[in-house]
């Protein structure tokens, strides 16, 4: 029989723009004059000779070539007929046999032999948006298919004329591995015999009008160390946890009324080797370390900046093109997994930075991704971030939202983490966010919200607690929004925390004032008591706090170096102990002096000098009181956990409230004085008679301080005070930070 294919098809094929390269290649019945027959092709470009072996009887058939670019074919008698469920195709299990171009002989197996594993009801739910898990389908995926080993790649590029997988294992050239499209979901899919783990890669897309460019996978599990840019094939099952019995108690542990204190960091600065400063360390190496540090410091939770791959370091990860690629800098996705792990073990928390408000411009990444906007929008209003020169995702866009939501599970399923901090989520809500007049496009009733985002953000928290009980999500939303911690169904956004950008900003702006002037600015400091219990708030000091020229936040205290470290310690006192959980970022718990730095270790070295050891001690006694006493975290969100003794004494710079537990006879006395001025015989109204225990003191030696106080207890007389029934007549020491706990 003489070839059936269609001239109208080489051309395409060869060219390397073909939508559906199956219709041409692999197994064909054919027949011709009533007699049926099996047609095997091959596109094998830079080769002398192929051969079709048949694997069941081991004999072999020279093919003939019957275009020059490298197009052959084989044509079978009947007998290579065969019922579909022997081998999953309706032929006989076959190989080619190559001679290259260099005369080196190869064995291999066909790619259009096998059938497209994305089912119909797979691309329904992408195209609904609904496919919660479509990284176990989308991607580079280890698979055997009729025993045959290889890798099923398949991505989403609905206006490309093509795309082919191309990579290492065919030099970089995307003719061999054009890939199939279904219509009309543009999905492209190919299972690539006999790859395996650590095959770099990436798609080769022909966009309309017929350049190609190369992409990263979208859905790629991992990725080469930058400034490379490929995927890299991974298997994700080849760790096995053993967290299982903090993932039991997980929904216990990260309730609202546990204590919760975060502490922030960089994994790429946080320690480095003194001996190869300029070396990362990997992510088993800081697990030892961290784990360490942090049952040493009370902290209960780590918190990561994103860890998902970046092309550019000094974004810090904020800028991420691989989203479900945990970054190569530190090692292996299951290094990463030993390090979550390692954590759990230890009874640590992770959370990590999740970055949906936009992605960079990358040529390899998602912008433009088939050509078109794909992920984001066409218009610039809606599609281009002014300030950070990013794109913003298009909310709109069913198998975008689906990408997304999918990601943030993700990361909860495969890698077990407990919490995600949602970048920008003010950027996402509204519409001119930072665009002046005409720079924004209103919503459909002409309001400034973006309506998309906000659909998107209550199904993403939706999904979250539904899928993975127990699980944080946290906002970082600077504005006024309403709801932000509110449950959907009462028409709030649905996140769990949101942090309390308003008593970041009003606590910073009043530390940073001379004491002599705090006086005049009391209301920065009680303001947030206003509003402290509309929301589940998170207290930060991030890294945000410490960039930018903005210096470290010991060397943003006024005063000589002693009153800088006790206003540190001031700060962290009313920062434990005001309502809402806690976060500080890496370096402020021991007083690192410079200003953050990505490309370099903390100042570690500072801890020879005994007031750095001080103010590091502090911190660590703040969490064991914290973790230890139920009134300083049971009841962070209802006022019934918060009663001011005395927010008025502008005139002293002094505040004075209670904390209390879920048992209202469970409580703290909290008592700061912000001048450097000592006060003796302050009288504070307290709810009862009896000796009080001073549990904490700020000002003691120990943390680097004066040591003047309360010899460790002072009655409280049944002299009335500030509306109580009883008050304490206490000395309070310059800079600091009491707290008091009544007689039981």
């Amino acid at each position: 029989m003489r070839t059936q294919v269609k001239l109208d098809a080489i051309g395409p094929l060869v060219g390397g723009y073909h939508d559906n390269p199956f219709g041409v290649l692999g197994p064909h019945i054919i027949e011709e004059n009533g007699r049926s027959a099996v047609a095997v092709r091959a596109f094998l470009p830079d080769t002398q000779q192929v051969w079709l072996v048949d694997k069941s009887h081991g004999t072999s058939r020279m093919m003939r070539k019957i275009h020059p670019a490298g197009l052959y074919e084989a044509i079978c008698d009947d007998s290579w007929q065969q019922p579909e469920e022997v081998s999953g195709t309706n032929v006989r299990p076959y190989q080619f046999r190559v001679i290259d171009k260099t005369g080196k002989t190869t064995t291999m197996h066909d790619p259009y032999a096998f059938k497209p594993m994305i089912t119909e009801y797979d691309i329904h739910l992408l195209q609904e948006g609904t496919h919660w898990n479509s990284y176990d389908r989308l991607g580079a995926h280890l698979r055997a298919v009729d025993g045959v080993e290889g890798v099923n790649f398949s991505v989403w590029a609905p206006n490309a004329e093509s795309v082919a997988v191309i990579g290492d294992f065919n030099e970089w050239k995307g003719r061999r591995h054009a890939m199939h499209k279904h219509v009309p979901s543009g999905i492209w899919e190919l299972f690539v015999p006999e790859l395996k783990a650590g095959t770099l890669y990436k798609f080769a897309v022909k966009v309309p009008g017929g350049h190609v460019t190369e992409k990263s996978d979208p859905y790629g599990f991992g990725a080469e160390v930058p400034p490379h840019t490929a995927s890299v094939v991974t298997d994700l099952t080849s760790y096995q946890f053993n967290d299982q019995q903090w993932m039991e108690r997980r929904v216990a542990q990260q309730g609202l009324d546990t204590p919760i204190s975060v502490y922030e960091l960089h994994l790429g600065s946080w320690q480095r080797d003194p001996e190869s400063p300029e070396r990362w360390l990997s992510y088993r190496e800081i697990a030892t370390r961290l784990i360490a540090y942090c049952q040493e410091m009370g902290f209960t939770h780590v918190q990561l900046m994103p860890v998902s791959e970046h092309p550019f370091t000094g974004s810090w990860g904020y800028q991420t093109v691989g989203y479900y690629s945990v970054t190569s800098r530190y090692g292996t996705p299951q290094d990463f997994m030993a390090f979550v792990d390692s954590m759990h073990q230890a009874g640590i928390g992770v959370i990590l930075d999740w970055v949906p408000a936009h992605f960079p411009k990358d040529d390899h990444g998602l912008r433009r991704f088939d050509g078109t906007a794909l992920y984001e929008h066409e218009d610039p209003r809606k599609g281009e971030h002014p300030d950070w020169g990013t794109m913003i995702f298009n909310y709109g866009r069913n198998e975008v939202c689906n990408f997304l939501i999918s990601n943030a599970l993700f990361w909860l399923d495969k890698y077990h983490i407990d919490g995600l901090r949602v970048d920008a989520v003010a950027s996402m809500l509204y519409l001119d966010y930072s665009r002046e007049e005409g720079q924004w496009e209103p919503n459909c009733f002409g309001g400034r919200e973006n309506l998309e985002a906000i659909d998107f953000l209550k199904r993403f928290n939706e999904e979250i607690h539904l899928q993975h009980e127990g699980v944080l999500t946290i906002a970082e939303e600077s504005t006024s929004w309403e709801g932000v911690s509110r449950p959907t169904y009462v028409g709030g956004l649905g996140f769990s925390l949101k942090w309390n950008m308003g008593w970041m900003n009003d606590t910073l702006k009043y530390m940073h004032k001379d004491p002599i002037y705090r006086k005049h600015h009391h209301d920065d400091l009680s303001f947030s008591l206003i509003y402290a219990f509309t929301e589940n708030f998170c207290l930060p000091l991030s890294h945000d706090e410490v960039v930018h020229g903005k210096g470290s936040l010991l060397e943003q205290m006024p005063g000589d170096l002693w009153q800088r470290f006790a206003n540190l310690r001031l700060l962290y006192g009313y920062m434990w102990t005001h309502p809402g959980k806690n976060l500080l970022f890496m370096g402020g718990e021991f007083g690192q002096w410079n200003e953050w730095n990505c490309n370099e270790s903390l100042q570690w070295d500072l801890l020879q000098w005994e007031s750095h050891q001080s103010l590091q001690r502090y911190l660590a006694h703040l969490n064991t009181i914290y973790r230890n006493e139920s009134a300083l975290h049971e009841v962070d969100f209802e006022s019934k956990g918060f009663e001011w003794i005395d927010c008025h004494a502008w005139k002293d710079s002094v505040l004075s409230y209670i904390r209390r537990a879920k048992d209202p006879d469970d409580y703290l006395v909290v008592v700061h004085n912000f001048t450097p001025v000592p006060r003796r015989k302050y009288r504070i109204g307290v709810p009862e008679a009896g000796w009080f225990t001073e549990i904490s003191n700020s000002d003691s030696t120990y943390f680097g301080g004066s040591d003047v106080g309360n010899e460790g207890q002072i009655e409280a007389k049944a002299e009335e005070s500030h509306g109580r029934p009883a008050s304490l007549l206490l000395t309070l020491p310059p800079l600091a930070t009491v707290i008091l706990k009544p007689p039981r």
